[in-house]
This record gives C-alpha cells, structure tokens and sequence, in this order.
C-alpha cells in the first residue's frame, strides 16, 4: 500500500479514536460505572455520613448483587473530608480527576458541597442528592443539580411561624454555625419575622468544631430570647441545647432543622434533648414501630454493619436507590445525558420503604418540598405537624 495513503488511513483512524474517546463520558464504560461521595467520616458529622456510605453502599451492593443492568455494576469510592472545606475540595479533585467518576452522590455538607460545585458541573459531573437540604443545590438551576427535600430556608421559616403563633413566642433569635449552611438559617429567620412584622432580637455563631457554647447561649439568654432558630447541625445543636438547661433557661423554644434530624440527636441520655423542636422531610421509621418492610430494611443493615441505622444510612440507601433508578431507566446507551434524562421521568417515585416519593422534570430539580415538624418526646422524634407542602 502507498505509504502516503496508510499514513491517512492511519490519520483517520485516530481523529475517529480521539473523537469517541472525547465524546465518551468518564466514569461509565460496558461494563462499570463509577459513583463518588465525599463526605465526613472522622469529623463532626461521622455519625451521618459513615452510615449514609453505609447505606449507599448496600443499596449499589443489592443492585450488583442482581447483575447491575444492561452489563454493567457500580463501584462507589468514597472520600472523607471530616466535615471541612479544603479537605472536601482536595477529595472532590481525586475522585474528579484521579478515579475520573461518572456522578457524584450523597456528599454531605453546604460548604463543601458549594465550594466545588462550579468546577465539578464544569466536568459534566452530575451532582446527584447531596446530604444538605441548601437552595444553591438546586438554584439557580442547572441541569446537572437534583436535590431529594424541602430546604432549610422553608423549613425554619415554617418552624418560627409554627412556634410565635402557637406558643405565643415573641422574641426570635438565633444561633448559627459561621457557614454557607448557617448562612441559609440567617436567611430565613430574618425573611420570617419580617413578614410576621417583627425583629431579630439577638444572634450568636460558632465553628462547626466548637465544644463549649457558654459564652453564645449566655448572650442569647440576657437578650430576652423566648425562641431560638437553629442553624447547626449534630454536635452543635446537642451541646448549645444541653448548656440551655445546665443554666436552667427553660422559657425558650429551639428549633432546628433536618441538618439535626438524627437519632443520637434525640436519643441523648437521660432525655436531655427533650423539648427540642425540628424539621425534616421523612418520617425516621424506629424498629418498634415499624412496618414489615421497614423491620426487615433494618434488620439487614443491622446484620451487615452490626449496627442500628440512624437516618444518615436511610438517605445514603434512598438516593442510592433513585441513582440505580436513573440507571437502569437511561438503558444500554448510558451517558451522562441519557441518565439525566432518565431522572427527569421520575414521577412520584416512592422510595424502596415509601418514606416519601419524588418527581423532576425538565425544569424541575427539587424532588419533593415536604416536610414534617416534630418535637423531641421520650428521646424521640415525634411528629406535631405534617406533611407541610410548600
């Protein structure tokens, strides 16, 4: 052959190689797709994110289990960022570039969330139901960005009106983690009582690593506070709640919001926690009460972790779920496009336990605004109203 010619055919040959290898999505190949999450596995909020890893892990476990779809199973690389900004932006960057993932799931943290979001949709990474119910994940919108429920932002507002109306409360304030997310909770009490014609009387912040809120509840008490909105999660929401009684300051209401909507929450001994008011999007399903389905959900992630689940594992099994949905919906020719578009046909999608269901569409990426408003009774979560559907 003329050697002109092969060099040519050669020429074509590798523009039509490079072409398809650029066109391909990372992550997904005939035979594996490739899910990352970064999330806190050693830091402040361990107690969510290992068991929301846990419970992703047996959702994708059951699906590979059963022979993945169309060929192909899923691997799940996790990466911990102990709850902190630059370690969630080191570990996004591996799973990123390094392990090259085809979506992104379930991390947790606004923060962290938001201080890689721009560079990870700038890779036609998906960002698939975060463990942080912020706007910004899912405003403005973009077609990469599905959140699972209600925000924050509504539901410390329904929670402040609930509590000025029926418990005659008349001087809002706040305690807030100095954060994206305690940002949101800033938002919404002020937005709030502004419509209500009232003011914020006091607010007080913290790190997300404080141990000791003397000096912020303190300052909240001589402020004449009667109701505290709570922007904090796990640890910051127990201890500031536990100094309020230490000092007997009783005549005051918190309230919080799904970020503290975890068992060891509630079940702090002694019934410290008690009184606690908080907002959330499901209905944590205790093995007492449970329904058949539920029991045994629990009983397998007890045998497999030989622990009890707490509602970070439910999260981590739901979205887990609504991925493996989106799957095996998008069919053989799995790309990022045909997965997204695949998701956008879920509607009124229940989850595997029918905790709750969601529906997107093509303008629609917040699957579900509901929420339920519960206070802590006996060291549980009891609901006192809901579903409130905004």
């Amino acid at each position: 052959m003329n050697t002109k010619i092969l060099k040519t055919l050669l020429s074509v040959f590798l523009f039509i190689f490079l072409s398809n290898e650029l066109l391909a999505d990372q992550g997904i190949s005939s035979d594996q797709i490739l899910i990352g999450m970064h999330t806190d596995i050693s830091g402040p909020a361990s107690m969510i994110g290992k068991q929301s890893v846990d419970g992703a892990n047996m959702r994708f476990n059951e699906f590979n289990e059963n022979g993945g779809a169309f060929g192909r199973t899923i691997k799940f690389i996790v990466e911990d960022h102990q709850y902190t900004v630059p370690r969630a932006v080191q570990a996004a960057n591996k799973l990123l570039r390094k392990d090259k993932i085809a979506f992104m799931m379930g991390s947790l943290g606004t923060p962290m969330n938001n201080a890689v979001m721009t560079d990870q949709l700038a890779m036609n990474v998906p960002n698939l139901f975060p463990l942080t119910a912020a706007r910004s994940m899912f405003d403005p919108f973009d077609r990469l960005k599905f959140t699972s429920g209600s925000t924050y932002y509504d539901q410390i507002r329904t929670g402040i009106k609930y509590l000025v109306e029926n418990n005659n409360r008349e001087s809002v304030c706040i305690l807030y983690e100095d954060t994206d997310f305690g940002q949101e909770i800033v938002d919404a009490a002020y937005d709030q009582v502004e419509a209500m014609g009232m003011t914020i009387v006091e607010s007080a912040s913290a790190k997300p690593t404080d141990t000791d809120f003397t000096a912020q509840i303190k300052k909240l008490s001589n402020a004449g506070c009667d109701l505290v909105a709570m922007g904090t999660i796990v640890r910051t929401t127990i201890l500031p709640f536990m100094k309020s009684k230490e000092i007997n300051w009783t005549d005051v209401d918190f309230v919080a919001t799904s970020a503290s909507y975890y068992t060891v929450v509630a079940e702090q001994p002694n019934g410290v926690m008690n009184g606690l008011y908080c907002l959330n999007s499901l209905v944590f399903p205790y093995y007492d009460t449970a329904n058949s389905d539920e029991r045994a959900w629990w009983e397998s992630f007890n045998s497999l972790y030989g622990t009890e689940p707490n509602t970070g594992a439910i999260y981590g099994y739901i979205f887990a779920d609504m991925v493996v949905e989106g799957i095996k919906r998008a069919g053989q020719d799995l790309t990022v496009e045909s997965f997204i578009a695949a998701l956008e046909t879920l509607e009124d999608f229940e989850d595997p336990l029918k905790l709750g269901s969601v529906t997107f569409n093509e303008n629609k990426r917040q699957g579900s605004n509901i929420s339920y408003f519960f206070q802590v009774q006996d060291e549980r979560f009891r609901v006192i109203s809901g579903p409130i559907n905004y």
